[in-house]
């Protein structure tokens, strides 16, 4: 199977279906994962890189198995990738499985099941040709004006590149217009927070004003629809303590605080039910829209981040292609709109497990894994 494109026959050749387990990279949103495959009765391998594995061994109650490796990256060995097979482990992606394993090695070197696409991580980049703004065209979604370069922008705007130092976080600085952007731009590589040449594959996005969501999609084959379990608001460091000083103060402290954009936590958030019309058009278009550029589409949790604008136009800025972060606030408790199809708040880990649970005793699991 190495090194072509893995079908779910091949990769689900050997599993049995009564022993089925769980796995992530333990980073991320890997609790909820767990926590989710344990309500539903699975065991649970965490992926651990040493010195970050503390977390994991301690909530034992959670996670059955620690598979210790010095980097991430280490996930497609061939003596992994056979310990999760003999684990008859289906994984689930996170975000740290694309930044630390790369899409390449996922695509082509890790013949596991992998819950969802996994075809489609690479679709969260901003630069290439496979991007999220193509498939928020394909869906006809709105989406922030994209600028080429600071001499193009007329506009505020937000450019979205890697931190300087932090390089798997945000160095993420908003900019009135052109000449502000190089201004900032300087004044932020001075002090190490960006790199000048990382503008080369930055993206400078028309910055929209609005109320911001994030939107928590889960697409379903076993039960053929797409529901919104959840929505969730960033907490972002240092901006988060900046906006919590007096307007005053944070004038004053503008030429020595340089805001950073850099996620640490989310917050719940409800929105008003005559936009969840909206919502699910936005999410059922986009479903649509994957299917069509990259098969079999959307399988599991996905991500619209919003932005809501006074006259209550919906500006998609920013897509997750797999579990997200923000879901882990409802990791235990369960989330906000879930009860309205289960009866009870579930987590979106438990949603991933149910899923799959689901498609053992259907025979469909060779439909959710790529």
């Amino acid at each position: 199977m190495r090194g072509s494109r893995f079908s779910p026959e091949e990769l689900l050749e050997g599993y049995e279906s009564d022993k089925i387990s769980v796995a992530t990279i333990a980073s991320h949103s890997a609790l909820d994962v767990f926590d989710g495959a344990k309500d539903v009765g699975f065991r649970t391998v965490a992926v651990c890189e040493r010195g970050r594995e503390r977390t994991y061994t301690r909530f034992d109650r959670v996670v059955d198995e620690v598979v210790l490796l010095d980097r991430f990256a280490e996930v497609v060995r061939p003596d992994v990738v056979e310990h999760l097979r003999r684990r008859s482990a289906i994984f689930v992606p996170n975000r740290s499985f694309a930044v630390y394993v790369g899409y390449d090695r996922i695509e082509r070197e890790f013949p596991v099941p992998v819950f969802g696409n996994r075809y489609l991580l690479r679709y969260e980049e901003r630069v290439g040709e496979k991007t999220y703004y193509r498939l928020l065209d394909e869906a006809g979604l709105m989406r922030p004006a994209v600028f080429g370069s600071a001499d193009e922008v007329d506009r505020p705007v937000m450019v979205k590149v890697p931190h300087a130092r932090k390089r798997v976080e945000r160095g993420f600085f908003v900019a009135a217009d052109g000449d502000d952007l190089k201004r900032k731009l300087r004044r932020l590589a001075s002090r190490g927070v960006v790199r000048e040449e990382d503008m080369e594959r930055a993206s400078i996005e028309e910055l929209v004003v609005g109320a911001h969501f994030n939107v928590n999609y889960f697409s379903s084959v076993a039960r053929a629809r797409v529901e919104i379990l959840s929505i969730d608001r960033r907490i972002q460091t240092n901006l988060d303590g900046v906006l919590r000083l007096p307007a005053s103060v944070q004038l004053e402290l503008g030429e020595y605080v340089d805001v950073e954009m850099v996620e640490i936590g989310h917050e719940p958030a409800t929105i008003r039910e005559s936009m969840l019309e909206k919502l699910f058009e936005a999410g059922d278009r986009f479903v649509e829209a994957a299917r069509r550029v990259e098969p079999p589409g959307i399988v599991g949790p996905f991500t619209l981040q919003l932005v809501v604008t006074k006259d209550l136009e919906m500006v998609v800025f920013d897509v997750a292609l797999r579990i997200g972060g923000g879901t882990n606030v409802y990791m235990g408790v369960g989330s906000q709109y879930s009860k309205l199809y289960f009866g009870r708040p579930v987590s979106m880990g438990w949603r991933i497990a149910e899923e799959i649970r689901e498609c053992v005793e259907r025979e469909c699991l060779g439909d959710i894994v790529t």
